[in-house]
């Protein structure tokens, strides 16, 4: 997770990202040089730059001759860019509290990536394994009428979910947030073919 406005911003550059990319197997600047078609100077320069913000790290030094070679590798095996990474313009859903607007989805969705984020660090920091659940689907509605008629069933059926399970006076507990949503699919056309 990317928090960390500057980082953002380094991982957005072109070439950096294609440097993350390839090191997910360790490697160095001569090696990427030869797999991107930059000089290894260039490769050199930014892979500094990714080090300095902490997303490639230093594995091994090797001494060839009288060069040191250094192996590096990207610090995660993908990376997301938090809401929080934009802190004074970030979605928030106490801006927008509309449950049928798109922006307070986003919002929410939003917020979700931070408090996901900030869970899977605290996990791995842990060394402890992250409880979550999510269902991913897609239906097709008939019409308007239909699908508002499923967000109330929607609505309702989580309603009564929720108070079969959540239990205010439990000591032992821990709150989790659920959050449901309904969008029109966004079509992707398939990058192989």
């Amino acid at each position: 997770m990317i928090e960390d406005a500057a980082a953002a911003e380094v991982s957005l550059d072109p070439v950096r990202a294609r440097l993350l990319a390839e090191l997910s197997v360790p490697g160095s600047a001569t090696m990427l040089a030869a797999k991107v078609g930059l000089p290894r100077q260039k490769v050199n320069y930014h892979l500094k730059t990714l080090e300095a913000h902490g997303l490639v790290e230093l594995v091994e030094e090797r001494r060839k001759g009288n060069v040191t070679e250094r192996i590096m590798r990207a610090t995660a095996a993908s990376y997301v860019i938090s809401p929080a990474a934009l802190s004074a313009v970030q979605p928030d859903p106490s801006r927008a509290p509309d449950r049928l607007s798109a922006r307070w989805l986003l919002a929410v969705a939003a917020q979700l990536v931070r408090d996901v984020g900030a869970l899977i660090t605290g996990a791995t920091q842990a060394q402890k394994r992250l409880a979550t659940f999510a269902i991913d689907g897609t239906v097709r509605f008939a019409s308007a009428a239909d699908r508002a008629a499923f967000a109330e069933e929607l609505t309702a059926a989580v309603t009564t979910l929720v108070s079969r399970y959540h239990d205010e006076n439990t000591t032992a507990g821990r709150d989790h947030r659920i959050v449901v949503a309904l969008h029109p699919s966004v079509t992707r056309e398939d990058p192989a073919g």
